[in-house]
């Protein structure tokens, strides 16, 4: 028994030494493969980087699309406009600001001429009077007439023009002109050639029962202008004002006197 045990062990000990090598072997292989797969994915993988990181020169180097143009186009195009619309409004910003300034001397000047129209016709009235008197003897005349007598004619000329001076003056000045818009709405504006186009007004809404009347004060000068109101965003006629042009063109008219 002891022999046969002795046979047996050393023909397993020789199993097993003719297996370890082909266990090494197969850790190689698949060391092996696992090392190559691993250098080929990151192989691949900076491959893919470098070819999805285009430098600044090769997306320049692409030609853009229809699409792209356009868009590029478009963007420049509502640039320039909002550029150009921005200057605008700072040049009627600043037009506003100089028509303002000249209001107020004109309301100065205005009043300055009334004062100067009370004082003449307190003149007229005295060289009337002294005109009406005896006329003393030695008295020097021009033009065939007494000095009396001509001095109330010239005062009552200069009086004349002052008074046309004074209309003069209202004709040009700004007024206060109510403007009012009917109907239910969040919000209205007012367009119109008074200011350009540009910026209009805002009018503030009244409830009277069922029906809201926004309204606002412009202050214009005598003459003609075109408006139109712009209601929650959409151009809209008034029937209380008197209507001119046709189409698109067609605004409403609003008279000055």
């Amino acid at each position: 028994m002891s022999n046969q045990r002795l046979a047996y062990l050393s023909i397993d000990s020789s199993r097993k030494q003719h297996r370890s090598p082909i266990v090494c072997k197969t850790f190689a292989i698949h060391a092996g493969l696992e090392e190559s797969s691993s250098l080929q994915s990151e192989d691949s993988f900076t491959e893919d980087e470098r070819t999805s990181e285009d430098s600044p020169e090769q997306l320049l180097a692409k030609p853009l699309s229809s699409e792209e143009l356009k868009s590029l186009l478009a963007d420049s195009e509502r640039a320039k406009l909002t550029k150009k619309l921005s200057e605008a409004n700072q040049q009627n910003r600043f037009l506003k600001r100089q028509l303002y300034m000249k209001e107020e001397a004109l309301v100065n000047f205005k009043s300055e001429l009334a004062v100067m129209e009370l004082e003449i016709q307190a003149l007229v009235l005295l060289a009337e009077e002294i005109s009406k008197a005896g006329i003393p003897q030695g008295s020097r005349k021009i033009n065939g007439r007494y000095i009396q007598s001509h001095l109330h004619t010239r005062l009552e000329a200069v009086l004349e023009k002052l008074k046309e001076q004074l209309k003069d003056v209202d004709a040009v000045q700004s007024k206060e002109i109510p403007l009012f818009w009917c109907g239910m709405a969040e919000s209205v504006q007012v367009m119109g050639s008074f200011d350009g186009w540009s910026q209009g007004e805002h009018l503030s809404p009244e409830f009277t029962g069922s029906f809201t009347t926004f309204s606002t004060t412009l202050f214009l000068r005598p003459g003609r202008y075109e408006i139109k109101f712009l209601v929650d965003g959409e151009w809209h006629l008034s029937p209380e004002y008197p209507t001119i042009g046709e189409g698109l063109m067609q605004n409403n008219l609003l008279i000055v006197e």
